[in-house]
């Protein structure tokens, strides 16, 4: 199967050639995999990446996650804001939310957490940074162990701008 990547925000008008309707942004999910948690840690990929850490673009917003392999305990999941990155640049970190997405939520079954809902943390459904990317977080909470995995949906806000 053919792969793409794009460093756009991607958007549709739904077909309306006119460009009268306002533009949505796409919905896109990321898998994660939280290798134990009973430790805090940034949170990565997969097992088979161990050093590529779930980061989400400026503007994301977190509209659920999905825990689909599970171990036991409870865990919080957050996120610490990123400037300076790239090539040569020295990596600042902000100020960590470390139960901006869950707080306290059962890694013990599968379970879709989405706005509103139990265990949530205060900023899923909102902009995580509006300015920085955000590396995904996890922290232990009570007793915990085991593995966790599974996948975070979210989408850029861009105020519905279109490209001319």
């Amino acid at each position: 199967m053919a792969r793409s990547t794009t460093l756009a925000v991607w958007r549709s008008n739904g077909g309306d050639q006119t460009r009268t309707t306002s533009a949505g942004s796409m919905q896109m999910s990321v898998p994660f995999y939280i290798a134990n948690v009973a430790a805090t840690a940034n949170v990565v990929i997969s097992s088979s990446l161990p050093n590529a850490a779930v980061v989400l673009p400026a503007n994301a917003i977190v509209t659920n996650i999905a825990v689909t392999a599970t171990g036991t305990g409870k865990v919080d999941l957050g996120f610490t804001p990123l400037s300076n990155i790239g090539p040569g640049q020295t990596t600042t970190t902000g100020t960590a939310v470390p139960t901006g997405l869950l707080l306290n939520a059962s890694t013990a079954t599968r379970a879709v957490f989405s706005t509103g809902g139990a265990n949530t943390g205060a900023s899923l459904g909102n902009v995580a940074n509006a300015t920085n990317v955000v590396v995904i977080t996890s922290a232990a909470n009570g007793v915990a162990s085991g593995t966790a995995s599974g996948f975070i949906s979210y989408f850029v806000s861009d105020n519905a701008q279109q490209e001319v």
